[in-house]
């Protein structure tokens, strides 16, 4: 078992060591904990690149001691020429395709969520230049990335559907012996296109990916793929600062990402959950009243998630807001419709998704929850070849439905999965978590901090403890609810009895339940940091 790590000065989490260890030197050379998310930011998108790319989204929170909590929305909205009908005379009136370039049909935030957050560092007195930020991602994308088991796994995985999307096989597959082939692991992998990309963003700065050199390579390559994307596309995107969602727990104020995210849900469960415990006396973690409330706290929120989440602008035009749903009023009614005895019927419409999560800590007390994307494993799975950059598919979450909340329309946000948390305890300490895999991202969160926050784990027990995901993931058919299996077989066999449909898993610690962290600051100024099993990752300090 994995110990919590402790350091005093400044610590990252991520889910590989590589992006760790990046962020973790800027730290130590006297960069804050922003700029060290970036270099970890640019390093992952290099050395985990099934999870995440510079082609996707990203989104921010920032905590400041004795300040209010920044959000940063790096979400990229639909291209202009992304209409219903433009996919109706591609022959698609159904449903957007998953992969290749029609899938590809949004503008990629995450590189602009870098450059706000950056930005926002100025006035903290950060000062490191770019090129240091990027150096580690530019190396290894020119001399080598190590090829880790789950890129093997992913890329064998998807391979059938994949080989032949642009660019894929170039970026992806070895084909030095002749017919290309999935790489092998702990082989190193380069990747020159993109390396030269990142070099050119050092050189210009981060504005060129939407407003210069590179932002022309790209719109000029979607052009001929056949996708919708376009340079007036990439030169309107901006992200943007937002106040983020909030809501009370016992001992603690939660905050995380507003819509078009589903950070809504995660607040949600934990309010609900928390409350449930207090009105039919939970005493511990991972017997069956805690997995049967926190799943059935779950069931509620994914509920309000499928039925309203959506860009702000839509919620808005249908008189909905998030708050609305945060209210004591609202969660009350969540947790008197929870039968503590029964399972609700199940399933709900799924949501996949697979990307990281990472927390910095610098030796000010900032910390900032950070995550990125591409959506599906490999995203949209379109390479541009003059780039290097693997293009997400977020935008194939948007419904050719002219009557649903998440109709494709141009210049409007998809749906997210993405959503970092952040909690601020009344005792004074600080956490940052959170976690990847789509409907497991706020299911993940909630265990990590109720085992946590409410339970006395220590952070690295709760993290690593065995957990669960009610619904399906990408890949999978099946809706169940779903369990490693560590969890005792009498927990299991009552849960079935209840209504579950109950799933065990094979493995002992399993890629479907995502990959989790979480860093906590003491009111001392200690920080605890913790990493999953399940990733390739691991904490880095000073």
């Amino acid at each position: 078992m994995r110990q919590t790590l402790t350091s005093p000065r400044g610590m990252v989490t991520a889910p590989h060591h590589l992006a760790a260890s990046s962020a973790c030197a800027v730290l130590r050379e006297g960069g804050n904990a922003l700029e060290a998310m970036v270099a970890a930011a640019a390093t992952i998108a290099v050395v985990y690149p099934h999870m995440n790319s510079i082609g996707g989204d990203g989104f921010w929170l920032i905590s400041e001691p004795g300040q209010a909590p920044v959000a940063i929305d790096a979400c990229g909205r639909a291209a202009g020429l992304a209409t219903m009908d433009f996919y109706a005379s591609q022959g698609h009136t159904q449903a957007i395709p998953g992969r290749g370039p029609l899938a590809a049909n949004t503008v990629a935030g995450a590189v602009s969520g870098w450059q706000l957050a950056l930005q926002h560092s100025l006035g903290l007195g950060g000062r490191m230049p770019l090129s240091r930020l990027l150096q580690d991602a530019i190396w290894y994308a020119r001399e080598g990335a190590p090829v880790t088991q789950s890129q093997v796994n992913f890329t064998t995985k998807f391979l059938p559907e994949l080989g032949g999307v642009p660019g894929f096989a170039g970026q992806f597959l070895d084909s030095t012996s002749g017919a290309a082939q999935v790489p092998t692991v702990d082989t190193l992998r380069r990747y020159p296109a993109l390396a030269q990309t990142l070099q050119t963003l050092a050189d210009k700065g981060l504005g060129d990916f939407y407003r210069g050199s590179v932002a022309d390579a790209i719109a000029a390559e979607h052009a001929r793929l056949g996708g919708p994307l376009r340079l007036a596309d990439l030169h309107g995107h901006a992200a943007s600062i937002v106040a983020p969602l909030s809501v009370n727990v016992s001992g603690a104020t939660l905050f995380n990402m507003t819509p078009p995210t589903q950070g809504l849900a995660s607040l949600m469960i934990l309010a609900i959950f928390d409350r449930l415990r207090q009105r039919h006396p939970i005493a511990e973690a991972d017997g069956v009243p805690y997995l049967h409330a926190i799943v059935e706290a779950t069931k509620q929120a994914f509920k309000v998630r499928n039925r309203h989440i959506a860009d702000p602008a839509t919620m808005a035009e249908r008189g909905v807001t998030p708050e609305q749903f945060l209210s004591d009023s609202f969660i009350d009614a969540c947790v008197s419709a929870v039968d503590m005895q029964r399972a609700l019927p199940w399933p709900e419409p799924p949501i996949h998704g697979d990307t990281i999560w990472m927390g910095t800590a610098d030796s000010h007390g900032r910390m900032v929850s950070y995550i990125q994307s591409v959506y599906w494993e490999f995203g949209s799975g379109v390479v541009l070849a003059d780039t290097g950059i693997a293009w997400q598919n977020r935008g194939s979450s948007f419904q050719l439905n002219p009557r649903s909340h998440l109709a494709l329309a141009p210049h409007k946000k998809p749906f997210h999965t993405l959503n970092p948390a952040l909690a601020h305890f009344d005792d004074g300490r600080r956490m940052v978590y959170g976690n990847m895999g789509g409907d497991g991202q706020p299911q993940s969160q909630s265990a990590v901090f109720s085992r946590y926050a409410m339970f006395g784990r220590t952070l690295q027990q709760a993290v690593s403890a065995p957990r669960w995901l009610l619904g399906k993931t990408w890949g999978q058919e099946s809706t169940t609810l779903k369990f490693e299996n560590r969890f005792d077989a009498n927990t299991m066999a009552a849960l079935k009895a209840m209504g579950h449909d109950v799933e065990v898993l094979a493995d002992d610690y399993s890629d479907t339940m995502g990959h989790a962290g979480a860093i906590v600051r003491q009111p001392d100024g200690l920080y605890l940091g913790a990493a999953d099993p399940r990733s390739d990752g691991l904490v880095s300090a000073y």
